[in-house]
């Protein structure tokens, strides 16, 4: 498939997941349970989890483009860490209507939130940006990452970074409902454009009660070398990479949140890369 021979069908796949993640919005917006900090970062406190903190580098000053924000939080805490803009843009315009009120709400000028689609990150949100943050739930729902890699480029400056951190590939591999003490391969490695996965989950991961309207979605799953090699054809360097065995949300039932609100496998099981992180500097 190619974007010149199946627009219709390409575009029926993104306008489902935008109808879905219109529907996740107002659920984690709610934040029935507690997992995305609403409040808490309505009052003031930078909800990044540890491995973001150690590794994401000093922001004071700095122009930093958050891509695929959904409803901010995470924005919010890049502006109360010294950045002097931190732009939000997500595709759903639920998303960013919450985004716009909980900065309000916060009280914080450094933020801002647009809506639309990342592979048009440039003309949306403008260049010259120190560094693009990429966090947690992004890549997997598109189906193109060279486009992807090519607007991460077009909002940084020369010399400018991108900082990453996700679920790591090898992690996605995993049927979730299964033990993680015998985890079950569910899915081959990568994901063709041209067939996605196609899912109708009805309730989501933050463990609320909520029902989502819309569950039926479509996504990819894209192995390191896809990854890193859409980013080294758009010119950039890999300045490090980490593998954590310490993930943002629960993928296996049985998983024990820490302390530091991290999610890690229990005592016995076959230990696994959860997630990974990376920092590149855009070259050209």
């Amino acid at each position: 498939m190619n974007d010149e021979t199946d627009p219709p069908r390409r575009a029926a796949w993104f306008a489902a997941n935008r109808r879905n993640w219109d529907d996740r919005a107002d659920i984690h917006i709610r934040d029935e349970t507690g997992f995305y900090g609403v409040e808490r970062a309505a009052r003031g406190e930078t909800l990044l989890t540890p491995i973001e903190l150690a590794e994401i580098g000093d922001l004071e000053g700095l122009r930093v483009a958050h891509l695929q924000c959904h409803i901010g939080t995470d924005t919010l805490a890049l502006a109360r860490l010294g950045a002097a803009e931190a732009a939000g843009l997500d595709f759903s315009p639920r998303a960013i209507l919450h985004a716009r009120d909980l900065a309000r709400r916060s009280g914080l000028s450094g933020a801002s939130f647009v809506e639309g689609d990342v592979y048009e990150a440039p003309a949306l949100l403008g260049g010259g940006f120190d560094l693009a943050f990429v966090n947690w739930g992004a890549i997997g729902w598109l189906d193109d990452l060279d486009l992807w890699a090519q607007a991460v480029a077009g909002v940084l400056k020369p010399g400018g970074r991108l900082y990453f951190i996700d679920g790591h590939p090898t992690l996605m591999l995993f049927d979730g409902a299964s033990a993680p003490e015998d985890p079950r391969v569910g899915f081959d490695y990568a994901t063709p454009r041209e067939t996605p996965l196609v899912s109708d989950e009805d309730s989501s991961y933050d463990g609320s009660s909520a029902r989502i309207a819309h569950p039926r979605t479509h996504e990819w799953l894209h192995p390191v070398s896809r990854v890193l090699g859409a980013l080294f054809k758009a010119g950039f360097r890999l300045d490090f990479l980490h593998e954590h065995e310490a993930l943002a949300w629960r993928f296996f039932p049985r998983m024990i949140r820490g302390e530091d609100g991290l999610h890690r496998l229990p005592e016995g099981s076959k230990r696994l890369p959860l997630a990974w992180s990376f920092g590149a500097t855009l070259t050209g």
